[in-house]
């Protein structure tokens, strides 16, 4: 396994320099015998008699017996805890797999928080910035806090790569047009929501036979994302949105925007927020007339056990990623879906409390071959990591096998497998039979 590796991180280091030699120009831009161009084996070097290492702001330099940082950001407290805290475990869990690089140890240091919130994901990625040593981020758990962190990521010229993050703004609209948030060096092995919206809507309309929905959203870039993607999607198809309104995530009397969607007596009404708001919408909209009868739709926001676990989460179809893994294998690590998922229990006595394990291990050990694909050891003994070679390396990767399928990365940082389900949730008492109630399949 270790050959192997070693094999096919070397050819894609190959393609990154190739890549890297096209984007740097022709012979026009040589450079003059006096000024000597800084090599990755230079970088770092201390100068003779100085007392600290002067380091090319394009590489990142390992001293010797120190360790590769790179970091873990994701929800870790408040409401939105039970997405992040397994995004962060499935980290740990990918850089113990995978081991040393070129003898130098990794470590994702203390998990920081991005409080699924602007705020959090802006005051994490400036602490993170601070610190030059680190080479790469795994994470944010929510879009929103991926909108505030990706800016200072990106100018730093380090990457983050989201386990989680769904919405189009941070990557494309798949058609060749960046989102409105896209920043160079974000990547994401979650899907893009404008398939999850497809697939719902193909779900409402074709197999439901439904004509009629409404859609509520919060104002986040992820659940105003994706309920304006089911909306798009199902009127392309033929029904009607009779509906399209938002709550804030502090209500808890959803009443006044329920009965303003009730007037229309939608058939489906698609609600792709996250606890608690989720929790009286569900509780209320069955009160309130002209949704007596409507069928109600989530979304991967409360595909998670708390929600599922309440009496009024019953009968709701949810959509998300498709997280029959299987016999998957990552091939950094040579583990599979089912071992990975049996360590996780073993280790923390739970199974991970939402859907995005495996795209968080899976984004941390492409991290991880991107920097051994782009390392150097110099005669100092130190790591001189090409922080340009990182980038190159992701944004070239093509078929790789990981525990959530086949990964490839676009230009604009998909990289997810892009499988998505519909499950149907009958009964609060066994949440593990709903989830593997796959009602709905779409795999563009």
């Amino acid at each position: 396994m270790k050959l192997t590796r070693k094999l096919t991180m070397l050819l894609a280091a190959l393609l990154s320099l190739s890549l890297l030699a096209a984007a740097c120009g022709g012979d026009d831009e040589s450079v003059s015998d006096d000024e000597p161009a800084t090599t990755s084996e230079d970088a770092g070097t201390t100068s003779e008699g100085g007392d600290s290492a002067e380091t090319d702001a394009d590489y990142i330099v390992v001293d010797a017996g120190e360790q590769i940082e790179i970091r873990s950001l994701n929800a870790i407290t408040g409401d939105v805890a039970f997405l992040g805290i397994p995004n962060q475990r499935a980290v740990e869990a990918a850089v113990a797999d995978y081991g040393d690089i070129e003898g130098f140890s990794v470590t994702s240091g203390e998990g920081l928080d991005d409080l699924c919130s602007a705020e959090g994901g802006q005051a994490a990625a400036q602490q993170i910035v601070a610190d030059e040593q680190i080479v790469g981020v795994i994470g944010t758990s929510c879009s929103g806090a991926a909108t505030a962190a990706a800016p200072l990521i990106s100018e730093a010229g380090i990457v983050m790569i989201s386990g989680s993050n769904t919405s189009p703004a941070l990557t494309s609209d798949l058609q060749g047009n960046a989102g409105e948030s896209y920043k160079a060096g974000y990547y994401r092995t979650a899907h893009n929501d404008l398939y999850q919206g497809a697939a719902m809507a193909e779900f409402v309309y074709n197999d439901l036979g439904l004509m009629t929905a409404a859609a509520i959203h919060d104002g986040d870039p992820y659940t105003q994302g994706l309920a304006q993607a089911f909306a798009d999607a199902f009127e392309a198809l033929g029904g009607t949105i009779t509906g399209f309104t938002g709550v804030n995530k502090e209500d808890t009397d959803m009443t006044p925007v329920l009965t303003e969607v009730g007037v229309d007596s939608p058939e489906a009404l698609f609600f792709p927020i996250f606890q608690p708001a989720g929790d009286f919408i569900a509780d209320q909209a069955s009160g309130v007339a002209g949704l007596e009868n409507t069928q109600l739709l989530a979304a991967d926001g409360l595909l998670v056990d708390g929600f599922m676990e309440l009496s009024q989460s019953e009968g709701i179809f949810f959509s998300g990623p498709d997280t029959r893994f299987g016999q998957n294998t990552n091939q950094s690590t040579g583990k599979t879906a089912e071992e990975v998922l049996a360590d996780y229990e073993a280790t923390h006595g739970e199974a991970p409390s939402a859907a995005f394990w495996g795209h968080s291990y899976d984004a941390t050990t492409i991290l991880l071959d991107a920097i051994a694909a782009s390392s150097t050891v110099n005669g100092a003994g130190q790591l001189v990591i090409d922080k340009a070679g990182v980038r190159a390396f992701i944004t070239a990767l093509r078929d790789y096998s990981g525990l959530i399928g086949t990964i490839n990365c676009d230009d604009f940082g998909d990289c997810g497998s892009q499988k998505i389900t519909v499950i149907h949730h009958e009964s609060a008492s066994d949440i593990e039979a709903s989830k593997a109630n796959v009602v709905f399949e779409y795999a563009p």
